[in-house]
């Protein structure tokens, strides 16, 4: 795939996610969680999160939302820089981060806050939102595509 298509996969998959994740959040907010019933997996809150994950930096909404945007240049000229490398995969994954970031930087211009609302009721776990799930599964994945690929490298080099 070019680059320019890359680049082109890269912000359609952005605006995907990006739309799924405002669209299921007002969804789950507005609709479901009042009709949810409850079970021992999980269970659907409201909690206004005016801090980072596990409420850390509570009340730092400047820094945050600072933060937010200086992590997203970083990825997008890092993305930018470096999107021949990558495969359709990676580019997805990319995409995925990039969203929950812009999300929750979102959430936290429009609201002051961000809004979580899954709670996990057979461990002991902070409450989160869709763009905290898109956030650790694309770290996740990323950094396994970033281990197969060294993995791979270091098995040519010693071929």
């Amino acid at each position: 795939m070019s680059r320019i298509n890359k680049i082109i996969y890269l912000i359609i998959s952005f605006v995907f996610f990006s739309v799924c994740d405002l669209y299921l959040s007002n969804h789950i907010l507005e609709n479901v969680r009042f009709n949810f019933a409850p079970n021992p997996i999980i269970d659907l809150i409201y909690v206004q999160n005016t801090g980072a994950a596990f409420s850390i930096l509570e009340n730092s909404q400047i820094f945050l939302i600072v933060f937010s945007i200086i992590a997203m240049a970083i990825l997008l000229i890092y993305i930018y820089r470096n999107i021949e490398k990558f495969s359709t995969f990676a580019c997805l994954w990319f995409a995925m981060l990039v969203s929950g970031i812009f999300c929750n930087l979102y959430e936290r211009i429009c609201f002051g806050y961000v809004r979580d609302f899954f709670k996990f009721n057979f461990i002991e776990f902070p409450v989160f939102n869709i763009s905290d799930i898109f956030i650790n599964i694309s770290v996740l994945a990323i950094i396994v595509i970033i281990l197969k690929n060294k993995y791979l490298k270091n098995n040519e080099t010693n071929s």
